[in-house]
């Protein structure tokens, strides 16, 4: 017994000694990492890109998924600046933990500024919290700050903006520069000034950032045109920013390639309809860049947040079709009993009814597909969303399948016809929609006809709803009923 009671006290203790090394290789394993998150937190370059991000519009989400892809693409660059979020208080702290842990970003939370203009005339409640770009002027441990909206998509590394001066921005408008990239010198006197600015009540045209900081400039259209200096030293003044760093993605669209003469084509900028901005699934390939952006963001963030979403619809569209085709045509008489009263009144409501389905059909998967989904898994989805539901109504109904997915085939061929990639230009791209459009419109009303008709001797047929007492089926109805 003694023998085996000093056999064991060794034993406990190598036991003891492990856990507790193993303990001590967590705690510095973690301490270590507290430490590595600190000096990434920590500012690393002289210069940095900076972004905003505010809440409450109803496209935070996908601003959120832009942001991320815009840091990430810059990262892919080796960009030797560090990545700057101007955040506002409300942003979801998780969000925030996401930029600066994934994404390298270094988040700096601020309140929001006050908005003067925001009851005047015309002003538009999107833009009431971009005035906090103006935070960039305090970020004064930095030489140069290049500000970016979330819609720039870089092609190229483009760090010889730092070399500019006090402020500098591209003139996408003839007389007016866009706010959408500038280059600054951080300054705490500028700053206050500003906001000093917003207190007076300084004009403003539109209410947000783009007028503010166009009247604080208002002389730069007589500056002088950047270019970088050979030897890397930094300008002072202001100066006027070449096209080739804010290429407006509508001067694509006219010649389908870039033909842009002054400067290095660095960035695309997206500034028209906020419906149609290129991280929509939908952009695609109604506007021909919208798949470049999605191009980034594959190669950079990608798209696991979606996928759960996409499977579990496609799952369900999945099983809409082979429950209708299992089912047919059982469906209709399941839901309808004919009644001798009031015949042409159902007929009536019957009619409406089965309009308003097949119109769902092509509305409803268009608005539950995740925003931010790929063009070509956003399309592919909803054509099979509109196919499932589109297959209910012409079960229940009885309906002719062509007539009904008539459109389901215009859709897809409009598709085909926007997405072909040998266009000489956009007017010849812009012609060929439109004589596709002009073809396939008196098929589509001979479809909308025959699915009038065809619904109509659905309705009269007396397989459509049965007699209320009759026991034996029509002939033709399979065993489900």
């Amino acid at each position: 017994m003694a023998f085996r009671e000093r056999r064991r006290k060794p034993c406990n203790t190598w036991v003891w000694r492990v856990v507790l090394l193993l303990l001590l290789v967590v705690c510095k394993t973690a301490a270590y990492g507290e430490v590595r998150t600190q000096q990434q937190q920590q500012q690393r370059h002289k210069n940095a890109y900076a972004t905003m991000m505010y809440m409450g519009t109803p496209r935070d989400y996908e601003f959120y998924v832009a942001i991320r892809v815009l840091l990430r693409s810059l990262s892919r660059l080796h960009v030797e600046a560090d990545l700057v979020v101007i955040a506002s208080m409300d942003v979801p702290l998780h969000w925030v933990q996401t930029m600066e842990q994934e994404d390298g970003a270094k988040v700096i939370r601020v309140q929001n500024v006050n908005n003067p203009y925001k009851n005047q005339p015309n002003f538009d409640r999107r833009f009431k919290l971009t005035l906090n770009k103006l935070y960039a002027w305090n970020l004064v441990d930095y030489e140069r700050v290049v500000m970016l909206d979330a819609d720039n998509l870089f092609l190229r590394k483009a760090d010889e903006l730092f070399q500019c001066g006090q402020f500098c921005a591209v003139f996408i408008n003839p007389c007016i520069f866009h706010t959408g990239l500038f280059v600054l010198k951080p300054s705490e006197v500028v700053f206050k000034d500003m906001l000093y600015q917003l207190d007076i009540g300084k004009d403003n045209p539109d209410g947000a950032d783009q007028g503010f900081i166009g009247g604080y400039f208002p002389d730069l259209l007589d500056k002088p045109m950047f270019s970088p200096p050979s030897n890397g030293t930094k300008l002072d003044g202001s100066y006027r920013l070449p096209l080739g760093y804010q290429m407006d993605a509508s001067y694509y669209y006219l010649r389908l390639r870039w033909n842009v003469p002054c400067g290095p084509n660095s960035v695309i900028t997206f500034p028209g309809a906020p419906w149609l901005k290129p991280w929509y699934w939908w952009s695609w390939p109604v506007l021909p860049l919208g798949i470049q952006w999605h191009e980034q963001r594959l190669q950079t963030l990608g798209y696991a947040a979606e996928m759960p979403m996409v499977i579990i619809q496609a799952v369900v569209y999945l099983g809409i079709i082979a429950l209708t085709r299992l089912a047919r045509p059982n469906i209709s008489k399941l839901c309808y009993r004919r009644t001798e009263k009031n015949i042409s009144f159902v007929q009536a409501g019957l009619k409406v009814l089965a309009i308003w389905s097949i119109l769902a059909a092509y509305i409803l998967p268009f608005f539950i597909i995740p925003c931010t989904l790929h063009p070509v898994l956003g399309w592919g989805l909803y054509l099979l969303g509109v196919f499932a539901l589109g297959s209910i109504a012409i079960n229940v109904f009885m309906l002719p399948t062509l007539p009904v997915m008539t459109p389901w085939l215009g859709i897809f061929g409009v598709l085909l016809v926007m997405a072909f990639p040998w266009y000489p230009d956009g007017v010849v791209r812009a012609l060929s929609v439109f004589g596709y459009a002009f073809c396939f419109a008196p098929i589509l009303w001979v479809s909308m006809v025959r699915v009038m008709s065809g619904l109509q001797v659905s309705l009269e047929r007396e397989a459509f709803y049965p007699r209320l007492g009759e026991s034996t089926p029509p002939s033709g109805f399979n065993k489900l009923y």
